[in-house]
């Protein structure tokens, strides 16, 4: 057999949300953080007539998509990277810290994909425990040596969807050594109301050391597409442009994300929906009896420990795809009005049965 990297046989693999059936073919897939509408009539236009250059190579340096983005947030065009999803600019982040001896910190439980990007760079993961859902950032900071390279602060959380404030977040980063790059995750920016929620864009002007990640993913709705990108500091951003793999943002998915930009008024409109159907749904579960956090993102989070795979079965039956943490609680993604009244007949049937949460 050829020999391969030994941290692989450790390794688990990503499980991305799995959609299921119940007996009647009703499915409702809340696994996924994805937006539940179609992609807008003009985003699809734009793809359409972007189709006809796919015999040719993209933009290696999506330009035009490069200055809507920095059009869109006021920043420089050098402060700008992309990747082939906010995924892949993380790993391109992993890229240019991880070696031997390397360290990152970030709070655990978040965003499953942290520990595996950190093994496959070579990076040591320093998982720091939440504090109930929230971020610890005292002992996060604390957790902080001369060997860390980078810090992650996922904000919105996932899968929590509790939310870090502004002065604590403030205070945390001038906490952190000036040599430490601190990456603000911002992939649910856009469903956040909470006003003491800061937007990262606010802290990383004048902080060379802070970068903010975010998505097409989520509120955009172009998932299938992958885009994702980076805002920070020339220096910064010109290191993870280095570790893109070239054409990695196909043409599609640049054209896709200029007209969804451009379409931002109406995509506001589909956010609102998204943003009234998660307090719809989160105040329905507590009257329910359940201990639902504050959320920021397109998800609730149910901390359900032992019971977290049977709760996930049961939803299951009902036809209703939740991503379950097992151990730990379960993930459910806001859909349609539908999809989450399926949702919550099925969280009622189980509470039912178990007696009380």
């Amino acid at each position: 057999m050829p020999r391969f990297r030994q941290i692989l046989d450790t390794m688990p693999a990503y499980k991305p949300g799995k959609a299921v059936v119940a007996p009647d073919g009703r499915s409702f897939k809340l696994s996924s953080n994805e937006s539940p509408f179609d992609p807008l009539p003009s985003v699809v236009e734009a793809i359409a007539e972007g189709a006809r250059q796919i015999n040719r190579y993209p933009d290696p340096g999506a330009t035009q998509l490069t200055e809507a983005i920095a059009e869109r947030y006021d920043v420089p065009f050098e402060h700008v990277a992309l990747g082939a999803g906010s995924v892949t600019v993380a790993q391109q982040l992993f890229e240019t810290v991880g070696e031997p001896g390397a360290e990152v910190v970030y709070a655990w439980r978040s965003f499953e994909a942290y520990p595996l990007l950190a093994d496959l760079a070579g990076a040591t993961s320093v998982r720091v425990p939440l504090a109930g859902e929230d971020h610890d950032l005292d002992a996060m900071a604390k957790a902080i040596t001369p060997a860390t390279r980078m810090v992650f602060v996922c904000n919105p959380n996932n899968p929590t969807g509790t939310s870090v404030r502004r002065a604590e977040l403030t205070a945390f980063l001038d906490r952190v050594p000036e040599d430490v790059l601190v990456v603000l995750d911002e992939a649910y920016r856009e469903y956040v109301r909470d006003e003491d929620v800061p937007d990262g864009l606010t802290l990383y002007r004048d902080r060379p050391n802070v970068a903010v990640l975010r998505t097409f993913s989520k509120a955009y709705g172009l998932a299938g597409l992958r885009v994702g990108y980076l805002i920070a500091h020339e220096p910064v951003a010109a290191t993870v442009r280095k570790t893109i793999i070239p054409f990695a943002v196909n043409h599609l998915a640049q054209v896709a994300a200029v007209a969804s930009l451009r379409a931002e008024d109406e995509l506001s409109e589909r956010v609102e929906r998204v943003v009234k159907e998660r307090t719809r749904v989160r105040e329905a579960l507590i009257a329910q009896g359940w201990d639902v956090p504050p959320t920021e993102a397109n998800f609730v989070w149910l901390r359900l420990g032992e019971r977290t795979l049977d709760f996930a079965a049961a939803c299951a039956v009902e036809g209703v795809a939740v991503r379950p943490f097992a151990g730990e609680g379960a993930r459910v993604s806001i859909g349609d009005a539908e999809a989450n009244d399926a949702f919550l007949t099925a969280a009622a049937r189980f509470r039912e049965r178990t007696q009380g949460a």
